[in-house]
């Protein structure tokens, strides 16, 4: 059972407004925090840390988790919390920033104004000689296609149905609440090659697995449209850059936008790769703070899970007068079952319960009408396939 105050170790710098969200009295926050409770992230890589058996959750103030070893944590029972859609805004502006410099070509119009010599009317010759090489196109009437419809790729598509493009959505996992957010402007495509076949420019907003991994391909590329815009503000392992330098050097891509410098396309003429700068705003920083902290805080302190990679959202009031108990077990038959005769055996009568899965994780809380022992909560961890149990 963890003792008062929690024990928050800071991996990064986070953002003060969101710190000042865990009361002083109840909380110990510091980058040299020992034995911590639970650990905030922002971009260290933690596949390299030895991470503390007193950890009971890791926040990422952000929405990815590649730099933290979710499936190892998945297995010590330990959820891994982030903040999805709290950097959303400040990624779709950029995502749109980049289709205004794609289709201007204001990157390279820049360029060639910068490397201009002479006098203000020899200047004013070459900018009218020049001009004609950056002739570009508007966005409205252009079909945008977005390909995942999460926090940001609603945003996204929202933004640009405004802005009077055609808008073109594929996610086939688009969830009820997300659904529900989307522009009715915005039509349903297909299947993915639907999509790369019909839209003029295509942004990706889908989370770096297995199965994205490579997503645009040469393949894919094929059958997209001739001159197509590419802006990948997502990760940059989702697309084959080969393949898109190919297309880009053949003429069959007008430009690659992206927030993921590679040495390899740094320095092409029709690719802008930014760096990282898709949540790089004080909003954002502070916005994945507050959520982060609040889940995490909740979580801690009443044993509710939201907004967790790895663990099924389970949230239930908590009923007065009673104790808590929490538990993360593999998802296997006949756990509530024998975490319930543990109870039982102990006198202890069950006032309220919450089950809820997700993959090969289930996740329990449970309210007694007495308080739960060390001896009970000893016994529950040692039941065959139980991963964590605390009370709460």
């Amino acid at each position: 059972m963890t003792t008062m105050p929690f024990r928050i170790q800071t991996l990064n710098n986070i953002s003060r407004q969101g710190l000042e969200r865990f009361p002083r009295e109840r909380f110990e926050v510091g980058a040299d925090v020992e034995r911590p409770d639970a650990v905030l992230v922002r971009s260290a890589d933690m596949h390299k840390l030895t991470i503390a058996d007193s950890v009971l959750a890791i926040g990422r103030a952000g929405a990815g988790t590649n730099n933290i070893p979710v499936a190892a944590m998945s297995k010590r029972g330990i959820p891994v919390f982030n903040a999805p859609g709290a950097n959303a805004n400040a990624v779709k502006e950029l995502v749109l920033a980049g289709a205004l410099l794609a289709a201007r070509n204001i990157c390279q119009a820049w360029a060639y104004t910068r490397a201009l010599t002479g006098d203000d009317r020899e200047l004013e010759e070459k900018v009218e000689q020049g001009k004609k090489k950056f002739v570009g196109f508007e966005l409205p009437g252009r079909t945008l296609g977005v390909v995942g419809l999460g926090a940001i790729g609603v945003e996204v598509a929202n933004a640009a149905a405004a802005l009077r493009m055609k808008v073109l959505g594929y996610d086939p996992q688009i969830t009820v609440q997300r659904a529900w957010q989307l522009s009715s402007a915005v039509e349903q495509a297909l299947s993915l090659d639907d999509l790369c076949a019909r839209a003029d420019l295509i942004s990706l907003h889908v989370p770096l697995i297995d199965a994205t991994r490579g997503l645009i391909n040469a393949a894919r590329i094929r059958v997209m449209k001739k001159g197509a815009v590419l802006l990948n503000f997502s990760r940059a392992p989702i697309v084959d850059e080969a393949a898109i330098i190919a297309a880009l050097d053949g003429g069959k891509l007008a430009a690659y936008i992206c927030d993921f410098p590679t040495s390899g396309n740094k320095d092409h003429p029709r690719i802008i790769a930014l760096p990282h700068l898709g949540a790089s705003t004080h909003e954002a920083e502070e916005n994945c703070a507050i959520m982060v902290i609040d889940t995490l805080k909740d979580y801690l302190e009443s044993g509710n899970i939201r907004n967790s990679v790895n663990f099924p959202e389970t949230v239930m009031p908590r009923v007065n007068g009673t104790s808590r108990i929490t538990i993360a077990n593999e998802n296997v038959p006949n756990m509530v079952g024998q975490i319930s005769t543990c109870l039982a055996t102990a006198n202890l009568n069950i006032a309220d319960l919450l089950n809820k899965s997700r993959g090969d994780v289930a996740y329990t809380v449970i309210d007694t009408d007495a308080p739960i022992g060390d001896e009970v909560l000893g016994k529950i961890r040692t039941i065959g396939g139980v991963l964590a149990a605390r009370i709460v």
